[in-house]
């Protein structure tokens, strides 16, 4: 191995990690487990849809990455803490816990009824927390761990309708924050990574518009919207070594929309 690639390779190899990924079956969350695996994690993938999890795992062990999935429904505490065990018993326990799934039910505020703010917050936030509480402890006690959530520009403001999904979001950049405070000190580093306009499944309904999407386009500095695969090495720098001493740090991966 030459000396740039040794370098590079204690810097940001995953070799001998273990991750676990929620919403690992597609848009952000797949790429990110993309990324982890073929940087050297053992990758679990968690989702509900069982074809979508065999497919994306399906592609990674293609490339000889070691990759595996996990259904599980993330809406319920039972069904958050199944997917867990789940997830842990394929590889072991995780070194790295990334935070992907999501919903975005976002009626209008005068229409937002409890269930949709009952079931935004049981997946965007509180199987988070959930997850968190299972496997922050472990990685504490082991010295290393890296937790990671996927965020949005509307958990720092307020656009199209940001109803229960934006305060799901901003609460997760603040559970981050809890968390990094509580392990940090053990080598557990927390952070999230916070995406401008993607073209995901998640965005189907924005994603039709050609119209908004170009105006979102113009709004960042780069003049494009964003890509899954944009997320891939900032994923990979958070989960690494390299990134010991970043905790606690909301990333925007946005071409500049924030602060266009």
């Amino acid at each position: 191995m030459t000396s740039s690639r040794a370098y590079l390779s204690d810097l940001f190899s995953l070799d001998g990690r273990v991750a676990v990924v929620t919403g690992g079956s597609s848009g952000i969350g797949r790429a990110v487990a993309g990324a982890l695996a073929r940087a050297g994690a053992k990758t679990v993938l968690v989702a509900r849809k069982r074809a979508e999890l065999a497919a994306a795992a399906e592609e990674l062990t293609a490339d000889g990455c070691a990759a595996a999935w996990a259904s599980g429904d993330l809406s319920t505490r039972t069904g958050v803490r199944a997917a867990a065990e789940e997830a842990a018993a394929v590889f072991g326990e995780p070194d790295i816990l990334v935070n992907s799934a999501g919903i975005n039910l976002r009626p209008p505020m005068g229409e937002l009824g409890e269930d949709v703010w009952d079931t935004t917050m049981a997946v965007n936030l509180e199987a988070p927390f959930l997850l968190g509480q299972r496997f922050g402890p472990g990685m504490a006690e082991r010295g290393f761990g890296r937790i990671i959530h996927i965020t949005s520009q509307q958990a720092h403001r307020a656009f199209v309708q940001s109803g229960a999904y934006g305060v799901s979001k901003g609460a997760l950049e603040s559970l981050a924050r809890s968390q990094a405070e509580a392990w940090s000190p053990y080598g557990v580093t927390c952070n999230t990574l916070v995406p401008g306009f993607v073209m995901t499944p998640l965005n189907a309904r924005l994603s039709s518009d050609p119209e908004r999407v170009a105006a979102l386009a113009a709004r960042t500095m780069t003049g494009r919207n964003g890509l899954a695969e944009d997320f891939a090495g900032a994923a990979v720098f958070l989960a690494s070594r390299a990134s010991a001493y970043v905790t606690g740090q909301s990333v925007h991966v946005d071409g500049g929309f924030s602060v266009h």
